[in-house]
């Protein structure tokens, strides 16, 4: 509007500046002398001064206004938040509309975006609620958890595959799992996992781990895994990683084979007896014992032989129920002293048959330690029978007690002159059915009487039970217990 007028304004001035000229060249009818010729001159000049000085003034009066609008803009981004422009002024009035469009698609744009912004935030927000769970439950689980993405890079572990693999678990972050385990075998089968593609797959196989105190059998579980978002757009997304577990079945395997030791051995030991009652019997009944004296040595052999297959028997229940904790304990305040001098005298008779002399040094009988009378007096017995066993004829037998106040500890130690125990033999003389070999000869028995001894001690009564020995002299085996308070 403003450019218009300032248009007309300049054809009016020249306009009138040519009108001008012609009425002074009409009113003298004359030719124009130079003189005339200046004037309609000056009025020209006039009159386009004139017009420039207007359109200046316009200009000016524009660029003040463009200036306004300027300012309004600075102070709306300033400000932070974008409002529509409002300006009377009708020279400006199409800018203004131009800008207040603009002004609206931003706010629109913006809020698109702070929405979509809030929704990412959220999604953030339960991705990472959901991480977290994830290793929460990954880390309390006590067995070992490998996670790998599809680019075979280890994203999750948890402490005891830290330990396991010996890796710095704060390191092992996104690092190629190739770098972080040094167990080839493992690593190609997590990778023909995730080569598969198959997203329902899951393979369970026993594997090996080697370290310095030994290898470790584990069971290992591997499964595959897929992104939930891709999968469900689509029906051909790959894996998304590979999920390794490895449970430890050391202590399970070890368990296994004790049992098959447990009950081949047990068969072992309960076929002697019966074999040789079954040949006794038959050898009855064929009539092979013409003589009243030998019909009683078959009698007594049976007799014996049976006696050890009781025993036996009755040792491996022992055994039994007190690994399996079913056992009944009455413990209470007991002299060591008496249980001592009771198992003694039951075992005088045999040490006399091998003129065996039996010393005591015990302890007063106000020491007292608390624990199952019968049970401590079968230890002891055992202990006995088992020097009485070794012992050459014409050996001695030591018997001890020793008080130790600092540890307040009772200390008793059988010792005796015997064959001694090989030093290979020592670490398994309380394993059950082991019998040194250099001794087999020396005396028949099951191989169960030191073990139940430990359990004894060291189960049932929380004490310490050890044996030292050397070939030719003799062994000593002590035990240590609790003072009653």
């Amino acid at each position: 509007m403003f450019r218009r007028g300032i248009s007309i304004l300049l054809l009016i001035t020249a306009m009138l500046g040519a009108h001008l000229a012609l009425v002074v060249w009409r009113d003298t009818a004359l030719p124009l002398s130079a003189g005339r010729l200046r004037l309609a001159e000056f009025i020209t000049v006039f009159a386009s001064l004139a017009a420039g000085a207007i359109g200046l003034l316009g200009m000016l009066a524009l660029h003040r206004k463009y200036l306004t609008l300027s300012d309004t803009l600075r102070k709306i981004v300033a400000g932070g938040k974008l409002s529509p422009l409002h300006s009377p002024d009708p020279d400006l009035a199409s800018l203004t509309t131009v800008i207040n469009e603009l002004i609206v698609h931003a706010q629109t744009t913006i809020s698109t975006a702070s929405v979509h912004g809030k929704e990412l935030e959220i999604r953030m927000k339960v991705a990472m609620a959901e991480r977290q769970h994830a290793e929460s439950i990954i880390y309390s689980i006590s067995d070992a958890v490998l996670v790998t993405d599809s680019f075979d890079e280890l994203v999750l572990a948890n402490e005891s595959a830290a330990r396991t693999f010996d890796f710095d678990l704060a390191k092992s972050g996104r690092a190629p799992v190739g770098q972080v385990l040094h167990d080839q075998k493992l690593i190609g089968l997590i990778r023909e996992m995730r080569q598969s593609n198959n997203k329902n797959e899951r393979r369970i196989v026993e594997h090996t781990v080697n370290s310095p105190t030994g290898g470790r059998t584990f069971k290992l579980t591997l499964s595959s895994f897929v992104d939930r978002a891709n999968a469900a757009a689509s029906t051909t997304s790959k894996l998304a990683g590979v999920v390794a577990v490895l449970h430890d079945m050391t202590k399970e395997k070890e368990l296994g084979e004790m049992k098959n030791d447990f009950v081949s051995n047990v068969s072992h030991e309960l076929r002697t007896p019966l074999a040789s009652i079954k040949a006794y019997v038959e050898m009855l009944i064929d009539g092979e014992a013409e003589s009243e004296q030998t019909k009683l040595e078959f009698y007594e052999v049976i007799q014996n032989e049976a006696n050890r297959l009781g025993r036996l028997i009755d040792d491996i229940l022992n055994i039994s129920r007190i690994e399996s904790g079913l056992v009944k304990v009455n413990k209470q305040p007991q002299s060591l002293a008496v249980i001592i001098k009771e198992a003694v005298e039951v075992i005088l008779p045999q040490a006399k048959l091998k003129n065996i002399t039996l010393r005591e040094g015990l302890t007063p009988i106000f020491y007292q330690t608390v624990a199952d009378r019968d049970m401590l007096y079968q230890a002891v017995l055992n202990l006995l029978s088992n020097a009485v066993k070794y012992t050459p004829e014409g050996g001695s037998i030591e018997v001890q007690t020793v008080v130790d106040e600092s540890k307040q500890t009772l200390v008793t130690r059988i010792s005796d002159n015997g064959v001694g125990i090989p030093a290979k033999d020592l670490p398994f003389v309380f394993d059950k059915f082991y019998r040194a070999e250099a001794n087999n000869r020396m005396a028949k028995g099951t191989g169960l009487g030191l073990s139940l001894v430990k359990q004894i001690i060291e189960t049932v009564h929380g004490g310490k039970l050890s044996v030292e020995s050397i070939v030719g002299k003799g062994s000593s085996f002590s035990f240590e217990m609790k003072l009653a308070a």
